[in-house]
Order: C-alpha cells, then structure tokens, then sequence
C-alpha cells in the first residue's frame, strides 16, 4: 500500500491578494507561517510514522516543509515536478487583471480547463504527467508530500479518475491534508487505482483547534 499525505503550503502574501503565484517565489504571509507551526504541531501529535518528507522546491512549500520537518525529526528532499503549475504571463496578476488582458484564454480555459495551458505556460495536463512521474516512483510506504493546490487537484483527477471539471470543486486550503491510497501493485498507471482517505482536511486551523492551543499554553 502506498498512501500519499499531500499537504497544500501556508497562505502567502499573494494569496492573501489573490495573486497568481505559479512558479514565482513568494514568501508566506505570517498568518501563513502561524498555519505551518499548527500543522507541524499536529502531525507530531498525531504519531504517525512517514517514510519520507518530499517538498516542491518553491520557497513556500520549503517554508512550509520546515517547521514539519523539525517536529518530525526527518529530513526534506525537493522535487521540482511536484512545483505548482506554470502560469506563465499571468503570474502576478490578479483574476480581473487576466480576464481583462487574456480574453482569448479566459475563453479557452472556461471551454476546456485542463487542456488549456496558461499563455507561455503550462496546461493542467502537463501538470498531470510530471506529477504522474514522481508518484510512479514512489515504493510501498506512507509518504508526506508537501507542494501546491493545483498538483493536489492533478493527484485526484488522475487517482479517481474524474470527468470534466469536477477536479476543480475541491477546496484546498492552505496547510491543509489531502490524503490518497493506493493498493499494492499498481505501478504503471494511477489512472483510477486510487481512492482517497480525506481532502482538502484543515482541521488544525478550525475555531475549536484555535481554542485548545491557547488553553494549553494557559495551562502552561
């Protein structure tokens, strides 16, 4: 078995503006940085063993692997095919910005999301095969994935082989735990092999989690 915790980054400063990032490097918001050390906290709480800590090779997921890799005593390798996507001239830009200098690919994207690759960028298809890449390589084990909202929405459109659009309705927040598994023996394809255990799971930022850390630092 070959279960999969992929974990989204802490909110930075563009998604806060809601900028898109793709490949830029844009440093955690400090509420995003507070979301990171919830995280680490739960997971060295929760006891759960990993095989091993991968990270997008951005600076924020980096960021984010940081903190959970000090909790866990474990070290981080980077892998840049788990990098959000490639989204070329629109990194920077705001929605209105896009729909107002990109019609022709506002256009196309609506008609067809997954195909489309962002102008001199990538397409979600492209996302979906480098990503396909790494998890094949991934031997039996429980692996911590920590990279970016749209490699997660590739990961479950290709494990549960979802139609149309439907890849695009979860919602995966920052520092939030998607986790997938995959039975024994399935190698070549992820292609419908999968099933998944939670998405898009925040708990850690809920009001009740919030309520719990500051009795316990009350508590001393």
């Amino acid at each position: 078995m070959r279960e999969l915790w992929l974990v989204r980054h802490g909110e930075t400063t563009w998604n806060a503006e809601g900028r898109h990032q793709g490949q830029l490097n844009v440093p955690l918001s400090p509420r995003g940085v507070g979301q990171t050390f919830r995280l680490a906290e739960r997971l060295r709480a929760s006891g759960v063993v990993f095989d091993k800590l991968y990270s997008s090779d951005l600076e924020r997921a980096q960021e984010t692997a940081r903190p959970i890799a000090q909790a866990l005593d474990m070290p981080i390798y980077l892998d840049p095919r788990i990098r959000e996507v490639n989204s070329g001239r629109l990194q920077g830009l705001l929605q209105s910005e896009i729909e107002a200098h990109f019609p022709d690919y506002v256009r196309a994207v609506r008609a067809d999301p997954w195909n489309t690759p962002r102008p001199q960028g990538e397409s979600m298809a492209e996302v979906s095969r480098r990503v396909e890449a790494f998890l094949r390589e991934l031997p039996s084990g429980r692996f911590l994935i920590v990279t970016h909202g749209g490699v997660i929405r590739a990961a479950l459109k290709l494990a549960l082989n979802l139609d149309g659009d439907t890849w695009r309705r979860f919602r995966i927040q920052n520092t939030s735990i998607t986790r997938l598994a995959f039975p024994e023996g399935v190698v070549a394809s992820f292609r419908e092999e999968g099933y998944a255990i939670t998405v898009g799971d925040a708990a850690h930022l809920e009001r009740w989690a919030e309520a719990l850390t500051t009795d316990e630092v009350e508590a001393g």
